[in-house]
């Protein structure tokens, strides 16, 4: 199965109200926000999109009504984040009738799976759909690390086709193509560790904090692309202190503030998580409000691109 996924995939936030409805209308005007700065794919439904803190049908109809704002502009991958792998299997099935592109596939939540169940898990999902897998590998969150050694056991299966590296380890990207070649895709997941990435290998970024700065993301992807390395430094170093936030346990309401302050969605969340408030809200507000300030223009990394 040959896929050409690359490039600037947006784990896209999901807009509620104030209420913590969904608001699918915000949802949707971020979307285009995010296409028309040039981003490359998204995935919905991830950890930065609250998978689990969705019921089962929002997540159907959250991705019916997204399907159709893409309107085939762009690959639509859902992350595949249940309990069991029954259900994920079922939501697998249910997001491919709806015409999603892909799947990004993430260990059963909640239990921590072993060796053998960790691979009988993916393999098995991956069996329920005709759709395209990335394999979504955090071990930092979900305590379940997916090593080269059981991506080279993987290999059989024809629909798994792309990784998401996630385990913080950025040597995990040589040890992966030193362990199974070009057999996959391979997406950073980890934004501070992005440059680096690019740099060892990688084909695509699914990013958090382009959700709130989606020109500058895109132009540090095609600078590291193209090897434009002494701009794309400059950028990366501006960028990081806002792209640490993306590593930290409240990354989804760092991104959601961040949005709110570029102008790009609010910062509702859905409970348990809330958002923020005292010394830790200021304190966040300090490091985004900084990068707003100081925020370079584009103009010498247009100028390298042409």
């Amino acid at each position: 199965m040959r896929i050409h996924w690359k490039g600037v995939f947006p784990a896209i936030t999901t807009q509620f109200r104030a209420d913590q409805s969904l608001d699918p209308a915000a949802t949707a005007s971020h979307l285009n926000a995010m296409i028309e700065a040039g981003i490359h794919g998204v995935v919905f439904l991830g950890t930065v999109g609250e998978n689990t803190a969705l019921d089962y049908q929002e997540k159907l109809t959250l991705l019916t009504e997204m399907k159709q704002v893409v309107n085939g502009r762009i690959p639509v991958l859902t992350g595949v984040a249940e309990y069991t792998t029954p259900l994920a299997c079922r939501f697998a099935r249910d997001a491919e009738k709806i015409g999603v592109d892909g799947l990004m596939v993430l260990p059963a939540m909640v239990y921590k799976a072993d060796r053998r169940e960790t691979l009988t898990h993916f393999r098995t999902v991956a069996r329920a759909t005709s759709l395209p897998v990335m394999v979504y590998n955090n071990p930092v969150s979900y305590a379940v690390d997916v090593t080269p050694e059981m991506f080279e056991e993987l290999a059989d299966e024809p629909s798994i086709v792309a990784i998401k590296e996630s385990s913080e380890n950025v040597r995990r990207i040589t040890d992966l193509v030193n362990q199974v070649g070009d057999r996959y895709i391979l997406f950073c997941g980890v934004d501070d560790l992005v440059l680096e990435s690019i740099l060892l290998g990688a084909q695509g970024w699914i990013s958090g904090l382009v959700n709130a700065f989606p020109e500058e993301n895109r132009a540090l992807w095609d600078l590291a692309a193209s090897g434009q390395w002494e701009l794309a430094r400059g950028l990366y170093r501006w960028y990081t202190p806002l792209l640490h936030l993306d590593t930290k346990i409240k990354l989804v309401q760092y991104i959601k503030l961040a949005m709110a302050e570029t102008g790009l969605g609010s910062e509702w969340v859905r409970a348990p998580r809330l958002p923020l408030v005292g010394a830790e809200r200021d304190e966040i507000l300090a490091v985004i409000r900084k990068a707003i300030f100081t925020r370079p223009t584009l103009r010498a990394a247009s100028e390298a691109l042409r």
